[in-house]
């Protein structure tokens, strides 16, 4: 039975399975899945295939959003072959809608636009109560670097912070959800970790 909990692992989908943030990103999908959770990515290649990897050979349960819209751009791009069940939409919009509302918890690594719209549209979802409380977390420097200048910002309230966690490793990413997602049943509150 698959958990019913699921981590979105968000990620540049250009790098290449050597590199370290491949490797990050296979860590971090191999602890989710040994600690029972569901992953769930866009579904195709890069730190979302890293993550994806790391869970499928622990035994885990993976989904991946795919979009039309992306496949067409990078000519016929498929899911990666670590995908146990492949959500598709036709358009972009419909599929990053899809994984911030499904999601439980959300795990931000190195990516580029499309990372940054997808931490955007979590991060106010949640910070407005859109969506209920659920951890953001944050892995590694890339996006602490560009988060800083915002915690000092005179237009954001200190308390948009909350629902955030900067980690540096998998054992970091698997505290914030079992200090905030111990079930279904009950999204803990959100702290800053």
């Amino acid at each position: 039975m698959n958990n019913p909990i699921k981590v979105a692992v968000f990620g540049s989908a250009i790098v290449a399975p050597e590199s370290d943030e491949y490797q990050s990103a296979y860590v971090v999908g191999q602890a989710l899945a040994q600690a029972g959770y569901t992953v769930m990515t866009g579904g195709y290649a890069g730190i979302m295939a890293g993550a994806s990897h790391g869970a499928a050979e622990a035994g885990g349960h993976v989904i991946g959003v795919t979009s039309t819209r992306i496949e067409i751009l990078r000519n016929g791009l498929d899911a990666n072959g670590w995908v146990h069940e492949k959500i598709h939409h036709e358009t972009l919009r419909e599929r990053l809608v899809y994984l911030v509302q499904q999601a439980d918890a959300y795990v931000i690594m190195p990516g580029g636009l499309g990372t940054l719209t997808e931490l955007a549209l979590a991060w106010e979802l949640v910070r407005a109560g859109e969506l209920p409380p659920r951890p953001i977390i944050v892995y590694g420097t890339y996006w602490r670097q560009i988060i800083a200048p915002l915690q000092e910002s005179a237009y954001i309230h200190a308390g948009a912070f909350d629902a955030m966690y900067f980690v540096d490793d998998a054992a970091g990413v698997l505290n914030a959800l079992t200090r905030d997602v111990p079930d279904t049943s009950a999204m803990g509150s959100s702290v800053q970790g």
